[in-house]
Formats: C-alpha cells, sequence, structure tokens
C-alpha cells in the first residue's frame, strides 16, 4: 500500500524532548532517573536488556501516510479494518521501535483499536517477548493500554475466548520471569493493573479496582454505604480468565518474595497489589497464601505467633509508610476472617495507638476496625483505644474514633461506653452537657484552642466534617444512650441552630437529630428555634431537606407556620432544583388555594398514625417508626428525583472533606478526600411499612396518594 505524502516531522526514533531512544531500556522512577537494579537481575532467568533501534524513515514515511489518511477521515467503516490490518502485519518484527516512538504511537493506537481480533492479537504475540519494555515506557504504555481494551471487546464472544486467552498466557509467562522493575513502574504498574482486570473480567477503567476515591471508602466504614467489594460487584463481571489471573498474581509474588521489603513501600507496586487483592476478593484460598507473604511471614508462623519480633516491628513501622498504609487497608478489607484475626491478634496488638497517633498509620487502624467481623474482635480494640478518645482528638485523628463508633454500632457492642467517652472527651464532669454538640461541631476549633474552658461558638466558621459525621452517627443510638447529646443539641441557641441549618455539615446533624429516637417533643423544641427562617433555608439546596424533616417532626400549627412561610418565597423557591419537590411534598398550593382542606388532610395523616401505632406498637420507640413513616407516606415524587437532588448536595461537601484534616496530617500522608454522605443506607422494616399503606388505605380519605408513596432513598 503506497501512499505519497511526506512523513511527519519527528517519526525518526526522538522521544518528545528530542532526545534519541536507541539506549538500553532500564526502568525509571517516573522523574527521568535511573532505578538501581534489583539484586534479582542477576539471576540467569533475567531478561536481557531491550536496544531500541531507530526507526527506518521508510517506516516513518509509511506510518505516517497512514495517520494523515485517518486524520482525513477518508477511509469509510469497511476499509478501516482492512488498512488498520494491512499496517500491522508492516509493524511486525518492529513492534518495539514503533510503539515507544512518540509520534507513530499514536497512530499505533488508532490501528489497535480499528483492527479485527487476528490482527490484534497476532501483533501482541508479536511483541510478548519484548512486552514488559513496551509497557514500561511512556508511549509504548498507551499502546499497551489501548491493546488491551481492544481485547475486552471481544471477551464476550466465545469463540474468541481460546485466542484471547493463549495471547495473555504468553504475555504472563513474560511478565512472572521478572516482574520486579515493571511492577514498580510508573507506566508499567498501570498496563500490569490494566492486564489484571482483563483476566478477572471487570472494566479496565473500574475505579473501584484502580484505587477507590477516598468519598467511597469513607461511606463504608462509617456505614453509610456496602462495601464496593462484596461479592466482588459480580453484576459488573465480563468473562475472564480465572486460570491466568491465579497464574499471574502467584508468578509475581513467587519471584518477588526476596524483594517484599521494597514492594511494601513503593508507590507504584502498592497500586498493582491492591489491585490483585481486591481481584482476589473471596477467593479465601488465594489470599490465605498471598497476605502472609506481603507481610513478610507465612501463614502458620502468622497464625502460630511464631514470626521474628523484630520482622513484626519492621512490618508494624512500614504501616507509617504511604504506599504500605493504603496496601494494608486492602489487605484488612479483603483478607479472611481467620487471618484477619491473626493479624489483629499477633501483629497489630498492643500497637494500635502508636498507629493510631501517626498520619499515615491511622488510615490502618480505621481499615482493622471497619472490617472487625466479631464482638470479641471489638473488645481487643477497644481495650486499646477506648479510653484515648481525648487524644486521638488532640491529634486530629478524629477519623479513627468515627470508625470506632460505627463499628461498635454495627455489631451492636460498647455502644453507651461509645457515647460516653465521647462526651468525656469533649468536656468534664464539672460541666453541663450542653456544649457536647457545639465543641464537636468544631472539633478543630475546639482542639486546638489552648484555653478551652473559655472556647465559643466560632461565629462564622465552617463546621468540622468528621464532627459532623460523628454526630449523625451518634443520634443513631437508643435515646437512652444519648441523652446528653439530645440535651446539648435543643439547648442551643436559636442563633446557633440557625447557622447549623445553613450550614451543610450541621444541617445533616440537625437532620440526623429529627430523625433519632428523641422524643418528639424534644424535637419539636428543637423544630421551633428556626421559626421565621424556613422560607430561606429552604431556598438553599441542603436546607430544603432540613425544612423537610422540620415539617414532618412538627405538630399542626408548626407545619402551618412551616407552609407559610414557604408559600412567601414560592415563586423564588420554584425556580430552584430542589423547590418544586419540596414545594409538592409539603402540598404547599392546595394550602395557598385550600388551607382548611389543607389542615384537614394533614390532621386526618396524624390521626391515622396514631391509631396506627396504637394498634400496632412494639418495644421499639413509637416515636422513631411514627416519623419515619410519617416521612415516607409524605413523599409523592419518584426516588430518582430525591437521589439526584441529594447527590448535588453531596458534591459539594465531597470537595472539602478529609478524614484527619489536621496540619500535621497535611505534612504527612497526601489527603484522601471522604465522602460526607450522612444518612444510613438501610431501608426501613417491610412488613411494618405494608402493614401502613394498608391501614392508610381504609382509614384516610386520599387513598390513591398514599397507595402511590414510596419510601425515601436515603444517600
Amino acid at each position: 500500500m503506497k501512499m505519497g505524502k511526506k512523513a511527519k516531522k519527528g517519526n525518526s526514533g526522538f522521544d518528545d524532548n528530542g532526545y534519541k531512544k536507541n539506549v538500553t531500556s532500564q526502568v525509571t522512577d517516573g522523574t527521568g532517573k535511573f532505578k538501581k537494579s534489583f539484586k534479582h537481575h542477576q539471576n540467569s532467568d533475567s531478561q536481557a536488556p531491550v536496544i531500541r533501534k531507530q526507526v527506518e524513515p521508510e517506516t516513518a514515511k509509511y506510518f505516517s501516510e497512514i495517520a494523515n489518511l485517518f486524520e482525513s477521515q477518508g477511509v469509510d467503516v469497511e476499509e478501516r479494518s482492512v488498512i488498520c490490518g494491512n499496517a500491522l502485519e508492516e509493524a511486525r518484527g518492529k513492534e518495539f521501535e514503533l510503539a515507544t516512538d512518540y509520534i507513530i504511537s499514536n497512530t499505533l493506537q488508532t490501528l489497535l483499536d480499528g483492527c479485527n481480533l487476528d490482527n490484534l492479537c497476532s501483533f501482541l504475540r508479536g511483541c510478548a517477548n519484548i512486552f514488559p519494555a513496551i509497557a514500561m515506557d511512556r508511549s509504548g504504555s498507551h499502546v499497551a493500554e489501548t491493546a488491551f481494551k481492544s481485547l475486552a471487546r471481544h471477551v464476550q464472544d466465545t469463540e474468541a475466548y481460546t485466542i484471547i486467552e493463549d495471547t495473555l498466557k504468553m504475555i504472563c509467562k513474560v511478565i512472572v520471569v521478572n516482574p520486579l522493575d515493571l511492577i514498580c513502574n510508573c507506566y508499567g504498574s498501570h498496563v500490569l493493573r490494566s492486564l489484571l482486570c482483563l483476566c478477572k473480567g471487570v472494566p479496565l477503567d473500574s475505579p473501584e479496582f484502580h484505587g477507590a476515591k477516598g468519598s467511597k471508602v469513607l461511606a463504608e466504614r462509617l456505614n453509610l454505604k456496602v462495601s464496593h467489594l462484596d461479592g466482588n460487584d459480580s453484576q459488573h463481571l465480563q468473562q475472564g480468565f480465572p486460570s491466568l489471573l491465579k497464574f499471574l498474581v502467584s508468578g509475581m509474588m513467587n519471584c518477588t518474595k526476596e524483594d517484599m521489603k521494597t514492594l511494601q513501600v513503593d508507590q507504584y507496586s502498592s497500586l498493582v497489589l491492591q489491585t490483585a487483592l481486591k481481584l482476589l476478593a473471596g477467593n479465601d484460598q488465594e489470599l490465605l497464601h498471598i497476605i502472609p507473604v506481603l507481610l513478610g511471614c507465612n501463614k502458620e508462623n502468622l497464625a502460630e505467633g511464631k514470626f521474628d519480633m523484630i520482622v513484626a516491628g519492621e512490618t508494624v513501622e512500614s504501616m507509617k509508610e504511604p504506599a504500605f498504609s493504603h496496601l494494608m487497608e486492602v489487605i484488612l478489607e479483603v483478607a479472611p476472617e481467620s487471618l484477619y484475626n491473626d493479624m489483629l491478634t499477633k501483629l497489630l496488638k498492643n500497637s494500635l495507638f502508636e498507629l493510631s497517633s501517626h498520619p499515615c498509620g491511622n488510615f490502618v487502624v480505621q481499615a482493622l476496625i471497619s472490617h472487625a467481623r466479631t464482638k470479641d474482635q471489638m473488645e481487643l480494640i477497644w481495650e486499646e483505644l477506648g479510653l484515648k478518645f481525648a487524644d486521638l482528638f488532640g491529634m486530629g485523628r478524629s477519623g479513627v474514633i468515627a470508625s470506632l463508633i460505627a463499628a461498635c454500632q454495627r455489631l451492636q457492642t460498647h455502644e453507651y461506653k461509645c457515647c460516653e467517652a465521647l462526651a468525656t472527651a469533649v468536656g468534664s464532669k464539672n460541666e453541663t452537657s450542653k456544649f457536647i454538640v457545639p465543641r464537636i461541631l468544631f472539633l478543630e476549633s475546639y482542639f486546638s484552642y489552648e484555653d478551652k474552658s473559655s472556647w465559643s461558638w466560632p461565629g462564622g466558621a465552617k463546621m468540622h466534617v468528621m464532627g459532623s459525621l460523628i454526630l449523625q452517627a451518634i443520634f443513631k443510638f437508643q435515646s437512652e444512650w444519648i441523652q446528653p447529646y439530645i440535651l446539648s443539641i435543643t439547648s442551643m441557641d436559636a442563633e446557633h441552630v440557625l447557622e447549623a441549618a445553613q450550614d451543610a455539615r450541621g444541617a445533616r446533624v440537625i437532620e440526623a437529630f429529627l430523625a433519632s429516637d428523641a422524643s418528639t417533643k424534644q424535637k419539636r423544641r428543637l423544630v421551633v428555634k428556626l421559626r421565621g427562617h424556613f422560607g430561606e433555608l429552604a431556598i438553599n439546596l441542603s436546607g430544603s431537606f432540613t425544612v423537610e424533616r422540620c415539617f414532618n417532626a412538627g405538630n399542626l400549627s408548626l407545619r402551618e407556620a412551616i407552609a407559610s412561610e414557604l408559600l412567601a418565597v414560592r415563586t423564588e423557591l420554584s425556580k430552584t432544583k430542589q423547590g418544586p419537590h419540596l414545594l409538592r411534598t409539603l402540598d404547599i398550593d392546595r394550602y395557598a388555594t385550600k388551607p382548611d382542606q389543607w389542615r384537614s388532610k394533614q390532621a386526618s395523616k396524624q390521626s391515622a398514625y396514631n391509631e396506627f401505632f396504637v394498634a400496632f406498637g412494639s418495644s421499639e420507640s413509637k416515636s422513631t417508626k411514627r416519623n419515619k413513616l410519617l416521612y415516607n407516606a409524605s413523599m409523592d415524587t419518584s426516588e430518582h428525583e430525591e437521589l439526584n437532588i441529594k447527590k448535588d448536595i453531596d458534591g459539594s461537601l465531597i470537595s472539602t472533606s478529609v478524614v484527619d484534616d489536621t496540619s500535621s496530617e497535611k505534612k504527612g500522608r497526601k489527603k484522601r478526600k471522604r465522602d460526607v454522605a450522612s444518612e444510613d443506607a438501610v431501608g426501613s422494616n417491610k412488613a411494618i411499612e405494608k402493614a401502613v399503606k394498608n391501614f392508610l388505605s381504609s382509614s384516610t380519605p386520599d387513598k390513591k396518594r398514599h397507595n402511590a408513596s414510596k419510601q425515601r432513598l436515603k444517600i
């Protein structure tokens, strides 16, 4: 195929910096400097250095003309595959030179994206022996990624399965001979993670396996979301190659045992190992073999506690390194229960407070707490951390305390002790409990204040993310355990309640209190302090949810006061995203045109629920059930609409949320963004909900509306 167009400049074996790349391929540290060779390079199995030859002028001209042809869009769909196949045939034997050329590599990506499966596999088999060298190159890594993405499009085709598996097997066999450089390379590690995902059958760009966002991790730790690794998200799995995944991971582990200390603290190897562990979640047999190797010991020694104490000390010390702390979080998340218990009792015991005090190590402790399986395990953790709340707050480690509270709640143990320890940490026995909630709302401000006894509400300051999340968790406990917190929030000055409602983080705390087990009288004591401000709150995106909660907690006179204030701002409110939903939910149009009918409906609804709970009351708080079910029944809109509005609020909060937002941590590990999605994702009891709907259908005049009402989705 001859094309007499002039070749593009820069195709003759130069990188983007203008330097010839006719050099020995080695590993770089991502800054352009060469890493020192590892000792295993001296082994007989190690690969010979790959010499990159300069691309021949004729070849460069050919691929330049191919690129011009595609850019001109002069190729139809049928011809495209043929041209791509012919061009890849031309690349045979020159794969390394072409893939690592800064200009031609882009053309090669286009060809790999548009060719058929046979040509694609032929190209990969042709470069299998030098695949690691291609993957570790800045340009070559993009070519390798494109090839894998193209393969992923064919894996669902049963006829293509064998040829794809054979091709990947050739590449895997080459990688496991000498995987260390590839694992520790900034480009190669990313390609390797994509290969692992391809073998598992998950999308190559899946964020869950390329490093979940801190917001998702935090939501899981605080019981706000089910773990994304539970069941490995099977609905997103495609056809995979499980035997290849096992071969590749075990091969990498076997060949890098001697260099495990290097892998533990290397940024890029940590990412590869995290991905491998996440993909193996649920495969206990493999994990029982791999995790002890990552910790520098074997399973038998770990279980019996016979490992070298010096090695154990070094391993714990390594958990203070950013890369290994990330890796340990995943290890604790996926570890089988028996192995988790061994790590807690044999490796981490008596080191929890020391790790909690460290900017990086505290994340390991958070993961340990969040994945505790039993009350006995929580007892061991509580013994070391239960009396250290004040110390941890003082060091800015509120994330550890939040995880501890959430785990106690999940396992239903030490709940009262948690509430008591938290209250003690932010106050003294000589003080009244009215200061508890304000101090937790402004955790950083309070604990950085020199004379804590003279600390006062810092007007205009932003409320603390973790303080907000901690209070939201606290208000999920039984009312008899959280009386000091209830007294504190209901004793707040009206201007402070308003300021909290105007702050997205404070508003979530108010909502949590209104959904808590507190009595209706206590809730209304707080709601009346917002009287006269419901209109301005409703116009605010996050405040609209607070207004809705206040409405549901109020009696008829309070509800009418809220409706009256919303009516006054109805025109402005209807122009906001959340306004139409709120106006519909509170039935403001009916209130404006037929106020007597509106009052009758509200009274009827109140009476119906009162009758229901008289008839079907249980040992659980009637107040809590009534408010939850009343809230569900008041919904006229779809869950989808509510969810979209709520996501907007969460998005504005996530951008500033960090687990340990302290100056000391800024100097240590890079901050992780945390989600402040504050409401529990647990649905109400289905049997009770069904009974309520049946009762309402026969007891209220608005049967159609109640039958259509849906449970609100909490994020």
